[in-house]
């Protein structure tokens, strides 16, 4: 399985940048300095995240993996930044792993499932890693269904981050109305997705998505709470 840097090793995605969490902590730094609490500022660290499943029903089937990329909204809402040192990628020890059918989809093998990494140990570093960030994916109800079942299924509290569903924000956008799966978006704008249903591939496809929706989207949201706001909205709009 090709990792999220081997993915942007081999191609050039719109915008991205490899670094560490430097930036943040300088910011933090002058935000202290100055006695402004950092919980009165706009996030813009977002989390942009794909799982990959035993299968598609959140109530019985199980969390493979998990891949994710920090993308970082500039000041006033500007377009965002990928931030390709700001990722996370893991894949769940299993104790049995799933059929041949479903392997053939994802790509993560009998032995790359029976020796992941445990489970608690994987859920807890996510929720580590991903802090406060509001978590973005294409189709997130389903991702947010089997993430919050795995957490559960282990005896872990569930995150308590905010979800924005994108696929909604791209048919707000009203750019391609027959649009309905991320295959039909991604072939739109000319995204290259080496392997499809492959986390790290998927999650990195994702974000350029955001970036080629997000003159759009800026239209009618300038902050977290309208996006979360327009992406309710958007699961309204009947789909061509």
């Amino acid at each position: 399985m090709l990792s999220i840097r081997q993915f942007c090793g081999s191609r050039s995605p719109r915008s991205v940048i490899c670094s560490n969490d430097l930036n943040s902590i300088m910011f933090a730094n002058l935000l202290a300095r100055f006695g402004i609490s950092q919980s009165r500022i706009e996030p813009s660290r977002w989390v942009v995240l794909d799982v990959e499943t035993t299968g598609l029903d959140p109530s019985r089937d199980r969390l493979l993996a998990i891949a994710a990329i920090a993308i970082e909204v500039g000041p006033g809402f500007t377009k965002p930044t990928i931030v390709i040192g700001d990722s996370f990628e893991a894949v769940l020890k299993q104790d049995l792993a799933s059929d041949k059918d479903n392997i053939l989809v994802h790509h993560i093998g009998v032995g790359a499932q029976t020796t992941g990494k445990p489970p608690v140990e994987v859920l807890e570093d996510f929720r580590q890693w991903v802090g406060s960030s509001p978590l973005l994916a294409f189709h997130a109800p389903f991702d947010q269904g089997m993430i919050t079942r795995a957490y559960k299924r282990f005896g872990l509290s569930p995150l308590a981050n905010d979800w924005i569903d994108i696929e909604p924000l791209a048919a707000v956008s009203g750019i391609h109305p027959k649009a309905r799966a991320l295959d039909d978006w991604l072939q739109f704008f000319g995204i290259e997705c080496s392997v499809r249903h492959q986390a790290a591939a998927d999650t990195l496809a994702t974000c350029e998505l955001i970036l080629c929706l997000w003159d759009s989207i800026r239209k009618e949201a300038k902050s977290l709470a309208e996006l979360k706001n327009l992406s309710k909205a958007g699961a309204w709009i009947p789909r061509a």
